[in-house]
């Protein structure tokens, strides 16, 4: 879509009118992993969820029925994140074994193992264009690797304490990342060059960030409990979401877009969150999981969200809404 239209299209009125709330409800619950769920993903082209867990496996789900694809097997230890290239062909994933892995969809075959990190790598993502991955880990750097050769193309000492979370734009330009020292960072994706750092009043550990789907503005999530939406070319804080629990776990938090405009995050007490983005209300809690929620999914075009939670529960939840 070019840049303009998708202004125009968010200038415009959403689907649903300002005032009218979500209506999400339980629709599967896909049983399989036998520890924590870390991270969902719904596909870029919408028709697959894939999830990753401390059981060192990462499952593929139908998105629409929830139907169990398949397991894929390779890393040695317990996966802490997983995500899709835009094609949809590929997926990368990020393991306490110190690995990042590259993997086809189709086959579930590993087709590269990207080692440099030397503790924990607990994040990973494709670039739009899907030929370079970036990943952060308790190592305290972010490395970029290129997608073709699996070589390291640039190492960031980019933190003072573990990298909690990492993302491109949408033109791939620019790269966030956050750490459990306070600060969130802009990069600029091919000098490595470091362009902003987003600080908070009393650098609380921050324990996840992304931009927004337009690229004008970044979430972030600190350990005490709060959610900030900042205008980054301002280093500005626009708007706090409050009312979930987040004081221990890096937990994802999501902008939903394919009907009102959200912001979705999982929760210390075991519930999904869900805020209007501009009034910051919360406008709806979903009540089903028996542990933390820990990672948040929406699906691009469908009023569904996935959950998925900690070892008590080790389910994933897939919820459905009219608006």
């Amino acid at each position: 879509m070019a840049k303009d239209s998708e202004e125009n299209a968010e200038k415009k009125d959403s689907k649903a009118p300002a005032s009218a709330k979500p209506n999400y409800t339980l629709k599967y619950t896909l049983a399989g992993h036998t520890k924590a769920v870390s991270s969902v993903k719904f596909s870029p082209d919408g028709n697959f969820l894939v999830s990753a867990s401390a059981d060192k496996l990462i499952k593929i789900w139908g998105a629409y029925d929830g139907k169990f694809e398949k397991s894929i097997a390779g890393h040695k230890l317990g996966i802490s994140d997983v995500c899709w290239s835009s094609d949809n062909h590929l997926l990368c994933s990020a393991s306490d074994d110190k690995a990042v892995k590259l993997w086809d969809f189709e086959t579930g075959k590993c087709l590269k193992t990207l080692m440099g990190h030397t503790n924990y790598v607990f994040c990973c993502a494709f670039n739009p264009q899907s030929n370079v991955i970036v990943s952060g880990s308790f190592d305290e750097s972010v490395r970029l690797w290129d997608v073709k050769s699996g070589k390291c193309l640039k190492t960031l000492p980019a933190h003072s304490e573990p990298v909690s979370a990492c993302h491109f734009n949408r033109d791939g330009s620019l790269i966030v990342t956050s750490s459990y020292d306070g600060l969130c960072r802009i990069w600029d994706a091919s000098s490595g060059q470091c362009l902003k750092t987003l600080i908070n009043v009393d650098n609380p550990p921050v324990s996840f960030v992304k931009f927004s789907p337009n690229g004008k503005y970044i979430l972030s999530a600190t350990l005490d409990s709060t959610l900030k939406l900042w205008d980054f070319s301002k280093a500005k804080a626009l708007k706090t979401y409050s009312g979930h629990r987040n004081e221990k776990y890096c937990i994802f938090a999501n902008f939903s877009v394919s009907g009102g405009k959200w912001i979705v995050s999982g929760s210390e007490d075991n519930l999904v969150y869900i805020w209007n983005l501009q009034s910051r209300e919360v406008v709806q809690t979903l009540e089903g999981h028996t542990d933390v929620v820990l990672c948040t999914a929406c699906h691009p075009s469908q009023n569904i969200i996935a959950s998925g939670s900690l070892e008590n529960d080790k389910t994933i939840k897939l919820w459905k809404s009219d608006v």
